[in-house]
């Protein structure tokens, strides 16, 4: 994680003066390593990302839910950063189904967001890195569309004070968000966006695979490209050039993919 220490360089090199340039890293670094701390030592644990229990799972798509209709309307947009959501946690099929229900629960007027905030504390009473994890997630998704309304803004901040997290940590968490949605938006972000689409291809996969379909998809490449595989037919050396070059390509994609999504 940088992008804390990204936009605090930047925030102090707009005032011109050398100080303040470092005091905006330092700040920014403590930002990074606060947010990424948690999580580093969740996946140290050895739990996937992607097998978060559905006492986790629950609260937090009924909550996104909630939010996403706050202000009245749900969008397009959070409807596709929802899908995100479930995409980067690597659901599967039937878990995307619930997960659906759950969004659909918490647009409910009546839906008790605050103690099922709550209840997840107590849950997680001793997992700082969920907390932390939940209050990211939620905020990806209000901050899909261009502003935050006020009624958002309010119940973000009770899950924040439920969660034991402070006003500061919310507005870097948020400024880091919206920095990160910027890159998507710009020249370099389409860049990276195509590189993964390619990643994809290679593998024959498309981008709603679940972590385990990546796995299997890459096994199955692998098998069918590496050289050794195509020995037996007495290959020349364009067709294995030809294997070792496909082979490079698929470790590549899988590597990329592998990265992104949090696979181990």
């Amino acid at each position: 994680m940088y992008w804390g220490k990204i936009i605090g360089t930047l925030a102090g090199a707009a005032t011109l003066k050398p100080w303040f340039v470092l005091l905006g890293l330092g700040l920014g670094h403590w930002f990074d390593s606060r947010f990424t701390a948690g999580y580093r030592r969740f996946e140290q644990q050895g739990a996937s990302i992607g097998r978060l229990p559905e006492e986790y799972l629950r609260p937090l798509f009924q909550t996104v839910g909630h939010l996403a209709k706050a202000d009245g309307r749900v969008t397009e947009e959070e409807i596709r950063a929802a899908r995100a959501v479930m995409h980067r946690l690597g659901l599967g099929p039937a878990q995307v189904r619930n997960a659906i229900n759950w969004f659909d629960q918490g647009k409910n007027p009546g839906f008790p967001m605050q103690q099922t905030v709550r209840h997840l504390r107590r849950v997680a009473a001793r997992r700082i890195e969920l907390r932390q994890l939940f209050v990211r997630l939620v905020l990806e998704v209000v901050l899909s569309k261009n502003r935050m309304s006020q009624k958002e803004r309010a119940l973000v901040w009770t899950i924040c004070t439920e969660f034991d997290i402070g006003r500061v940590e919310l507005a870097q968490l948020e400024t880091m968000i919206r920095a990160q949605r910027g890159f998507q938006h710009s020249p370099a972000g389409d860049a990276d966006a195509q590189r993964i689409r390619k990643a994809y291809a290679t593998l024959g996969i498309d981008e709603s695979a679940t972590n385990d379909e990546v796995v299997k998809a890459y096994r199955r490449a692998m098998n069918k490209s590496h050289p050794d595989k195509i020995a037996a037919n007495n290959p020349d050396r364009e067709a294995i050039t030809a294997a070792e070059n496909r082979t490079r390509e698929v470790r590549a994609a899988y590597e990329m993919l592998k990265s992104r999504r949090s696979i181990r």
